[in-house]
């Protein structure tokens, strides 16, 4: 265990100070979030737009999303924070190791649901469960469900978009997961690991003894939690909000919908393509998602773009090239933007 989880699980125990912290903290998000469109109203009067002009629309885009979104973030982050204290990368391990291919799996892209790593900070954990004894497949349902299916994700699409839209992205997301790794496990591709890898030492999990910690320690991870995810993604967030106002204030919505529109075959394996190069997480990608969809963009087709660029970002495929050979690279990237297609094209179907 982390030496700062230590040092909270040793703090004194105070809970009742939290409460009464935590209860004004929730009273104070949710009479900001209830004022967000008189702010953005007043951001742009008093700067002598109006939402008639693209500029005063992309403004009021600026200030009523970077509030919106931040309020999103911080209150889910919180929330996960503290259920990720009863998670740990040994923990994990432990519990991947030694299961058959489909609970594996299944479990796998549930644990990389809550658990706090990004694409690029999960392949170390990708090399320690294969030391573990973890099978191949189930360290990929990890390693795809970890970044596309996080807690940021499903906090912005939940604020954003309604809960049934955050829903959908969760099923699909863990499906792609759990299929990804199943398929990836059945091929026997384990001789196609770098070389260093493969000598790797097969062994069983080493055993975890977590001390119980203290609910006040829990909500103070949180709140540590909150400091740690907010500073790594604000640029991203900022980057984005910036782009969808651009998009949403400038770009006009026939323009955007005979690109991006369900009528058109192309624009899901378009939106993969062009998805793939770039590099941001679910903080910078999902305010331009919402300005797309906003401009007449297909669900699908922009969901499509969205999970692209967490899931098979060039960085990650970089260094995933340190421990895998490239027919595995290949076949992960196929394996996963199969599914992204097929994600992409159910939703422009059913939706």
């Amino acid at each position: 265990m982390s030496t700062s989880t230590e040092t909270l699980e040793h703090g004194a125990s105070r809970p009742a100070p939290w409460v009464f912290g935590l209860t004004l903290a929730a009273s104070l998000w949710i009479l900001a979030y209830l004022h967000l469109e008189d702010f953005a109203g007043k951001v742009i009067g008093l700067l002598g737009l109006s939402r008639d002009t693209p500029l005063g629309e992309a403004l009021h885009f600026f200030a009523y999303d970077t509030p919106k979104v931040l309020l999103l973030l911080v209150g889910v982050v919180y929330v996960i924070g503290v259920i990720q204290t009863f998670f740990s990368p040994e923990r994990t391990r432990a519990l991947l190791a030694g299961r058959r291919a489909g609970l594996g799996t299944t479990l796998a892209a549930l644990l990389g649901i809550v658990t706090p790593f990004c694409s690029c900070s999960a392949v170390p954990l990708f090399i320690g469960f294969l030391s573990a004894g973890v099978p191949l497949g189930v360290t990929f349902s990890f390693l795809i469900a970890a970044p596309m299916v996080n807690e940021i994700a499903l906090a912005l699409l939940l604020g954003l978009f309604g809960w049934s839209i955050a829903a959908l992205y969760l099923v699909t997301g863990l499906s792609v997961a759990i299929v990804a790794g199943l398929v990836i496990g059945r091929l026997g591709m384990e001789r196609h690991l770098q070389d260093w890898v493969r000598e790797i030492h097969a062994g069983h999990a080493a055993p975890v003894t977590l001390e119980r910690m203290r609910w006040d320690a829990r909500l103070r991870a949180g709140l540590h939690h909150v400091r740690t995810i907010v500073a790594r993604v604000w640029p991203y967030l900022l980057g984005g909000i910036a782009v969808g106002a651009a998009i949403h204030g400038y770009v006009p919505q026939d323009v955007m919908a005979a690109i991006l529109g369900k009528d058109v075959w192309w624009s899901v394996p378009g939106a993969v393509a062009l998805g793939i190069p770039m590099y941001t997480n679910a903080a910078g990608i999902i305010p331009v998602v919402e300005a797309l969809i906003g401009k007449g963009a297909a669900l699908g087709t922009t969901l499509a773009f969205m999970m692209s660029v967490i899931a098979l970002s060039l960085p990650e495929m970089l260094i995933l090239r340190k421990v895998l050979k490239l027919p595995l690279i290949a076949t992960f990237v196929g394996v996963v933007g199969i599914g992204i297609l097929l994600v992409g094209y159910l939703f422009n179907l059913i939706l």
